[in-house]
């Protein structure tokens, strides 16, 4: 790794924020937008909540931006906490052990995230999220750690998405008889799926949308997060830091959208495009997020999104393997009982965010994180 100044923070008080507004829409924030703008027929509800779902192929919702967001965000992250284990004891032995761990960890979880403990190794699902998480993250990280400069990472940057597109060009599945390389049933990924993935498919029967290509893709999109988190520790001055973000990140959706005319923007698929597109609107995030909250030091109202920005693994699990709705019945049915009955619905649902929120802040003021 480079030299890397000290003028930085440790830890950025806006990459939580940032990870934890990702975590809001998926801990039933979306169902709270949905409902409002079916109930208020406001055309900018009504037009959030349709981006509140994801797109079933080719295209882009908002709701196709969490997964890509959070594997940025654990990318800026590393250049971070890799600094910290570098200096203490056990150096570059320690981090590669952590990178290792953490990879195969995520894996690991994922799958008994989706019915591991079923046993039922025939029907079981293997890939997951997390899965995909774990390894591009952990492919990513051996990549930064290897190369010596920032030139050479972004190289690496462009030769992956490039070379993941080729082998779209150049291959398709043999088996279904479409000659379309970028549909459902005509692309390389998904035959890869069906050749060398055991187990069940989520969520199209005839590959999985968290399959092994597009992994490969989701390196760049986790190697492109660690090369900003490395911008952000250099020594410029704050604002030139947000300019330079922004700039990059208008650039990054531009090359995205070109793209988009030769390999469509596809989260299935993972494509270049969406490499590219969702990565600049990550990026564009993140300097609106750091000019507020790091630069302007306007913090008070991100720390809703801090709480849940600490934990996201915790509330991404407990979603899964507590539920909230007969804590969201018990504290809320009475209150949504004194709605219309139309409303109802939108009370509960935003109940089942409070308390999710209020488990999360309960962990916060116990300072108890799960880390991985």
């Amino acid at each position: 790794m480079e030299k890397i100044e000290k003028q930085q923070p440790e830890r950025l008080k806006s990459l939580d924020a940032l990870r934890g507004f990702d975590m809001f829409w998926i801990m039933g924030a979306e169902e709270v937008f949905i409902l409002l703008g079916s109930l208020t027929g406001i055309p900018a509800l009504q037009w959030w909540a349709n981006q509140m779902s994801h797109v079933a192929w080719h295209g882009f919702h908002a709701y196709d931006m969490i997964f890509p967001l959070f594997l940025f965000i654990a990318g800026v992250s590393f250049p971070f906490s890799a600094k910290k284990r570098l200096s203490a004891d056990g150096g570059s032995r320690s981090l590669y052990r952590h990178i290792f761990k953490r990879g195969l960890l995520l894996v690991l979880i994922g799958i008994i995230y989706n019915n591991g403990l079923s046993f039922d190794l025939v029907h079981m699902r293997y890939a997951s999220v997390l899965g995909r998480i774990g390894l591009a993250w952990m492919f990513a990280a051996l990549l930064f750690m290897n190369t010596k400069s920032t030139k050479i990472r972004l190289l690496w940057f462009g030769a992956i998405l490039i070379f993941y597109w080729l082998l779209f060009v150049l291959f398709k599945a043999p088996d279904l008889g479409d000659p379309d390389h970028y549909s459902m049933r005509g692309n390389i990924s998904s035959y890869v799926d069906r050749l060398l993935l055991p187990g069940r498919f989520c969520c199209y029967e005839i590959g999985d949308n968290e399959g092994i290509l597009p992994t490969i893709a989701a390196v760049g999109t986790a190697l492109l997060g660690m090369l900003t988190g490395e911008f952000l520790m250099t020594g410029l001055k704050p604002m030139k830091k947000v300019l330079y973000l922004a700039v990059a990140a208008v650039l990054l959706m531009v090359i995205g959208q070109v793209w988009n005319l030769a390999f469509p923007i596809n989260k299935n698929l993972w494509s270049s495009s969406f490499v590219c597109w969702v990565g600049g609107l990550s990026m564009l995030l993140l300097a609106i997020f750091y000019l507020i909250i790091d630069v302007w030091k306007f913090q008070k109202w991100a720390f809703f999104f801090v709480v849940i920005g600490m934990n996201p693994i915790t509330i991404y699990l407990a979603n899964k393997i507590i539920g909230w709705d007969s804590a969201t019945r018990f504290f809320f049915k009475g209150l949504a009982s004194l709605f219309p009955e139309t409303w109802a619905p939108l009370i509960m649902a935003a109940g089942y965010v409070v308390i999710g929120w209020l488990f999360l802040y309960i962990l916060y003021k116990k300072k108890i994180f799960l880390k991985i």
